[in-house]
């Protein structure tokens, strides 16, 4: 059973197992594909200024400059609980406000076309992890200040995309063709694994958030359509870190207005 407790403390706290590292960037991009950010480490040659440490690896806090900003990168997690923890390690380490999370969605609108880039308004919430943070509610919207930043960014680059409801789920071999349905029926027009969870998160805690989908698999069909979840393309996907990156710096500007 879901029980929301917003009377007491938590017992466990991140900060307890990180020290803060002091004068770093107060803005954070993290990629979910471990193929593109090895790709963004060979591109744009970061600094390690930092690790976020756990039983099943160890994951480099990256510094990067980019267009004369300097932002932190870090490698996100999959599903809402890993990825939460991973934001809340990273604002314990880096004491970051503004967050952007960067990564593929399914596609519940066939008019997308894989690789296509999706700017999410708000998050059905069928997940586990955001009910521990805050009352319980079908949908958080994503704040729209940083949704408006993130569409100034993509239209600024001349780049098309697309922007609507997404449906965070836990459950990725549980979207059956009923569920689909019933989200399409609710506006959503993704599906994925960690925005409702990330998006509370921020809220509970003060951060800023943005969050940018390129498309993968195809879920609004008569057949399954796997498309880039496959396998990513390189030269297909490249043009998504700068988008991340320059909504990032965007994002701390328009919050340090």
């Amino acid at each position: 059973m879901l029980n929301y407790d917003g009377t007491s403390e938590p017992i466990i706290k991140a900060e307890y197992f990180y020290k803060r590292i002091e004068n770093l960037p107060k803005t954070c991009l993290s990629f979910f594909s471990k193929k593109l950010l090895r790709h963004f480490v060979e591109k744009y040659n970061p600094e390690i200024v930092g690790e976020l440490n756990n039983s099943v690896m160890d994951s480099p806090v990256y510094k990067v400059n980019f267009e004369g900003e300097d932002v932190l990168v870090v490698q996100a997690s999959i599903g809402a609980p890993a990825m939460v923890c991973t934001l809340e390690e990273t604002v314990a380490l880096t004491g970051i406000e503004n967050f952007v999370l960067m990564g593929c969605c399914g596609c519940l609108d066939n008019k997308i076309e894989d690789y296509g880039v999706i700017i999410p308004t708000s998050a059905i919430r069928d997940e586990g992890t955001s009910y521990h943070y805050i009352e319980p509610a079908d949908e958080i919207e994503i704040e729209p200040e940083c949704v408006a930043v993130a569409e100034n960014v993509v239209k600024s680059l001349g780049i098309n995309y697309y922007k609507g409801k997404t449906w965070t789920t836990d459950a990725i071999l549980r979207e059956t063709k009923n569920k689909v349905q019933e989200r399409r029926n609710q506006g959503a027009i993704t599906v994925d694994m960690e925005c409702s969870a990330v998006a509370v998160v921020c809220k509970k805690i003060g951060v800023n958030f943005a969050q940018i989908f390129y498309a993968a698999d195809n879920l609004d069909g008569e057949e399954y359509d796997v498309r880039s979840l496959g396998g990513i393309e390189i030269d297909k996907a490249d043009r998504m870190i700068p988008i991340g990156l320059k909504c990032a710096i965007e994002l701390k500007k328009h919050f340090e207005k």
